[in-house]
């Protein structure tokens, strides 16, 4: 599991230290304080980890080939012009420095890159070993109803898409697991199956549907987001992705959902924690975080970990307050507003 992140002059953050559950991780904060930037930035390091470790006749991590992989990964998933534009905006050349800890130290990474890098990072220690489990991630809107040929035309095609989505699209499509997990997968399966009506089938032409009992197949286009949502969840459990221990990024889960799939999401992501995985979300939803603080009093998940972060906007960049509870991170700027607008509808009637 990964312990800690430090950040300096990355983007938006002038110096921050993340301290992070093994279990659940919930970033608040408003537009434009770098919510994602943590998210896709940590994920890229992990990812490119994951990606070299399963490639045929995989040997120990080397330094001039990572340098060259982890520029190509940021830059590919945080879609700046060059690598360089990673560094936080100041006068003068600046260095961006990333600082990784995980519960196996041979896992642990610090590189860096200027603002003149373009094609490689400077790894400062190198990780003995390579992660086990691929990292997930997940985008503000559902990839199974885009999923057919979009890793082919991704490869193939100039787009102006980050490339989580074509990862995740790759995991999507992985066969699902046969043999003595079986029994697990099925366990965890059947509320997300009881919540969205059916289970999801993949035809041999990668197209996914929903298989509704009694009423045939339903083409993901056709199924609502939130349920389509939960399928991703469905489909990964499935196919080991997101089984045991593992990695979820998971960027504004409530995007496009009502309040009563807001509920059955966060259900959800705590029975993965529970279950192993390390999950780290990124919202500014007052809903999906008092949902988040209220599971986590109830008896099926009163031991799982959560650590919070909230990010502030400040003259010399963002600020980070984090802490084991919503409590203990203050009053939360960006959920103010949603606070202050019910009083006002309250005052009026």
């Amino acid at each position: 599991m990964l312990k800690s992140v430090d950040l300096r002059n990355l983007t938006v953050f002038p110096g921050a230290c993340f301290h992070f559950s093994p279990q659940l991780n919930v970033v608040i904060g408003e537009n434009s304080t770098g919510k994602s930037h943590l998210l896709k930035a940590v994920y890229s390091v992990l990812a490119v980890s994951a990606e070299e470790g399963r490639k045929p006749r995989a040997v120990r991590p080397r330094r001039p080939a990572l340098q060259v992989r982890l520029a190509e990964k940021l830059t590919a998933v945080l879609r700046p012009e060059t690598l360089g534009g990673l560094v936080r905006r100041k006068p003068g050349r600046e260095r961006s420095e990333m600082n990784f800890v995980f519960s196996e130290a041979k896992l642990n990474i610090d590189l860096n890159f200027s603002t003149a890098s373009t094609s490689e990072v400077v790894i400062e220690k190198l990780p003995m070993t390579w992660l086990e489990k691929a990292p997930v991630f997940f985008p503000a809107r559902e990839l199974l109803s885009i999923s057919p040929n979009f890793v082919s035309v991704y490869d193939n095609r100039y787009l102006e898409l980050e490339e989580t989505w074509r990862d995740t699209c790759v995991l999507l499509g992985a066969p699902a697991l046969r043999g003595p997990k079986e029994k697990k997968v099925k366990e965890l399966l059947s509320p997300l199956e009881k919540i969205i009506g059916g289970r999801i089938e993949l035809d041999k032409n990668g197209r996914f549907y929903l298989g509704i009992p009694g009423q045939g197949r339903m083409e993901m286009p056709l199924v609502a987001e939130g349920w389509s949502k939960l399928a991703m969840l469905a489909r990964l459990i499935s196919t080991g992705s997101l089984l045991d221990k593992g990695y979820l990024f998971w960027d504004e889960p409530e995007a496009n959902l009502n309040p009563k799939l807001i509920k059955k999401v966060a259900s959800s992501i705590m029975q993965l924690c529970k279950e192993g995985i390390q999950v780290f979300v990124a919202t500014h939803s007052l809903f999906l975080l008092r949902e988040f603080d209220i599971l986590l009093q109830t008896k099926p998940f009163v031991k799982v970990s959560a650590r919070f972060f909230e990010l502030q906007l400040a003259e010399e960049g963002v600020s980070v307050q984090q802490g084991g509870s919503v409590d203990d991170i203050g009053p939360i700027t960006s959920l103010d507003e949603q606070l202050e607008q019910s009083d006002r509808y309250l005052e009026m009637e």
